[in-house]
């Protein structure tokens, strides 16, 4: 059993290993070959697609990764890293705000602004043969977004990317802030305290926004200031940074299959599966590692005791071939269900508007840039092993329509 910890170990911590963040997919499926994989620090990897589906479902996986001593004191993690009955009374009361059943047509409502944020991206890109994906479209939009949904001024959104970055660079694999760089923690404390003041400006003069309304809700029972921060950071991590790796994903996997790309040009309504295949092929979020038990749960055979961390690995479960036929191929027909938005009580929430706006990114992208190719292959990546995608996308163009 040692040797196997070992071996396994060494496979996992591969994946972790920034010299594989361009192509982990064959580590993934040479751990799938052991469905719960255990590690050296007591932690369980899984890997195949329905001991995961299985899982994220089965309520004696927790979510909730706090100490004692950070439960005595009030800490208070945003609802993705929360139990009920605080997760349910969390969600529910952001939910009442962002969708339905009060506000059914919000996500729907926002296509003509975002078609409009896209058209004006591409517009400003129409005198340049060569495009980086990433700086000068897949994250000014999305942060647009997101900054017009909580109510940031447009002024401020240069800042959201700063802190998105800090943010991102200096969680580990479990969620935690690992990286003690005092200027990145002061960088943290400084957008804590822009978002406190956002709710005090907000509360006083409240707009449409996300923001406005949960600081101006008068029922009894409302978040507080703190979990509006957490849910507003969360929003920012989980609505702008995954959809800007999803959308750098995206146009990379396209390029990278060039008979896709043209019948995507010539079939415009084949972007929806298109983008469903680009979650399961390429997923923003590879993993999910804040998960441990709450008593000794069987997995395929294995037994993982109480306590431990468990960590799904969703990128190796939307290519397990006991589920997709040729899971490692780029199929825009395949119309497979995939892993990449979680499931059970957290399901992504923001699912709805992370589709619509990869639709309208990728769909205009293919339709306007002119025999677009790959500069660099492999891009460079950003650090993260969670929410992975390109740092820098470069493409090439003979003209932007």
């Amino acid at each position: 059993m040692a040797e196997q910890i070992v071996s396994e170990q060494n496979v996992f911590e591969r994946v972790l290993d920034f010299a594989n963040r361009a192509d982990p997919y064959p580590l993934w499926a040479e751990l799938r070959r052991t469905p719960v994989a255990p590690q050296t620090d007591g932690s369980y990897v899984v890997s195949t697609y329905r001991e995961i589906s299985a899982l994220r479902r089965d309520p004696r996986l927790s979510s909730d990764m706090r100490t004692a001593e950070q439960r005595a004191a009030g800490d208070m993690p945003p609802m993705l890293r929360l139990d009920p009955p605080d997760h349910d009374r969390a969600r529910r009361l952001v939910m009442k705000h962002f969708g339905p059943p009060q506000r059914p047509t919000l996500v729907d409502d926002l296509r003509p602004e975002l078609t409009r944020m896209v058209t004006e991206l591409i517009d400003a890109l129409a005198d340049q043969d060569q495009v980086d994906i990433v700086d000068q479209f897949a994250y000014p939009f999305p942060v647009s977004v997101i900054c017009t949904l909580l109510g940031v001024p447009r002024t401020d959104e240069p800042r959201f990317r700063e802190w998105t970055d800090v943010l991102v660079d200096t969680l580990d694999p479990a969620g935690n802030v690992a990286d003690r760089d005092p200027t990145k923690l002061a960088g943290l404390q400084e957008f804590i305290a822009y978002l406190q003041q956002l709710i005090a400006d907000h509360r006083r003069h409240p707009g449409p926004d996300l923001i406005s309304a949960m600081a101006t809700e008068e029922a009894e029972d409302r978040l507080t200031d703190q979990e509006i921060v957490s849910t507003s950071i969360l929003l920012l991590i989980a609505g702008h940074e995954t959809t800007v790796n999803l959308i750098a994903n995206g146009m990379l996997t396209f390029l990278r299959h060039p008979t896709v790309l043209k019948r995507l040009r010539e079939e415009p309504a084949m972007i929806i599966p298109a983008v469903e295949e680009v979650l399961r092929y390429e997923p923003s979020v590879q993993m999910i590692p804040w998960r441990k038990t709450l008593d000794d749960v069987e997995v395929a055979g294995t037994t993982i005791p109480k306590g431990a961390q468990v960590i799904l690995a969703l990128a190796a479960g939307n290519r397990d071939p006991l589920v997709y036929t040729r899971p490692d191929a780029f199929d825009i027909d395949r119309g497979a269900q995939h892993l990449s938005f979680s499931g059970g009580i957290h399901y992504c929430f923001g699912a709805p508007l992370a589709r619509l706006e990869a639709q309208i990114a990728l769909g205009q992208l293919v339709d306007r840039l002119e025999n677009p190719t790959l500069v660099t292959d492999p891009p460079p990546y950003r650090p993260s092993p969670v929410l992975r995608g390109p740092r820098h996308l470069m493409v090439g163009v003979d003209r932007i329509t």
